[in-house]
């Protein structure tokens, strides 16, 4: 029993990674429905390993799981996605200034090396992914209870609607965004954990300002969210396949 249930919980992770990755590169869209049976079929496992799967992008805010209905691919409206990121303009600040004091001249030099790598990200997957590697890595040095996993929770739900808008971003836009990493790297090679705090309270700030300016990308999140992405409606894997 025991080795089963160890067996199971491995399987769950490795489903989640799996379905957690589809999700935040759009192939698995805002509101798609997740069919047990179907990921089960995809990666050879039984129920159990996929709803073990399901409960854990449940509690990192990706699916929303309703009884006797199913699993859907968490969506959010605009006016949740701007509450959610007022929070993260309140509560990210504070969990930067618990990690800075902390963090080591190697990992500082490791901030920078993923800044710099950011601006020459060769599309905005690439760009995302060093993003969320840059952020995470100045919050490492902070031990929290509860604020470093509300802050991951946060991040995973509005990544979608950040990625879509990524898209749209033009070039002083994008050099502001590599502005903002520069002086943050600076103020954490500072230790001012004043300035580090109000230069992330302003990324993030600017970002939410122009995700409400661009009320499209909710509606295109739901359907595409990258130029070679799926048309909605279809189930996931299916879909998944579908594109190669």
């Amino acid at each position: 029993m025991a080795i089963s249930s160890v067996r199971d919980g491995n399987a769950s992770e490795r489903i989640a990674d799996g379905l957690r990755e589809a999700i935040l590169r759009g192939e698995l869209p805002p509101g798609s429905r997740i069919r047990q049976e179907e990921v089960a079929a995809r990666y050879g496992a039984s129920r159990i390993p996929v709803r073990g799967a399901l409960r854990i992008l449940e509690a990192q805010g990706l699916v929303n799981l309703i009884a006797n209905s199913g699993a859907w691919v968490a969506r959010f409206s605009l006016a949740e996605c701007e509450e959610m990121y007022r929070m993260r303009e309140r509560i990210e600040p504070l969990l930067l200034r618990y990690s800075v004091p902390l963090l080591s001249p190697e990992t500082i030099e490791n901030v920078q090396g993923l800044a710099d790598a950011m601006e020459a990200a060769p599309d905005a997957d690439a760009f995302l992914q060093l993003d969320r590697e840059f952020h995470f890595l100045t919050y490492s040095g902070a031990s929290t209870i509860v604020l470093a996993g509300t802050v991951e929770r946060l991040w995973n739900s509005t990544y979608v609607y950040r990625r879509a808008y990524t898209f749209l971003l033009d070039a002083p836009s994008q050099a502001i965004a590599h502005d903002e990493h520069r002086m943050l790297t600076r103020a954490l090679r500072a230790g001012d954990e004043d300035q580090a705090e109000l230069v992330l309270a302003g990324h993030i700030r600017r970002t939410r300002q122009q995700l409400a300016r661009h009320p499209d990308v909710f509606e295109a999140a739901s359907g595409w969210i990258a130029a070679s992405g799926p048309a909605a409606g279809a189930t996931w894997p299916a879909r998944r396949m579908a594109t190669g």
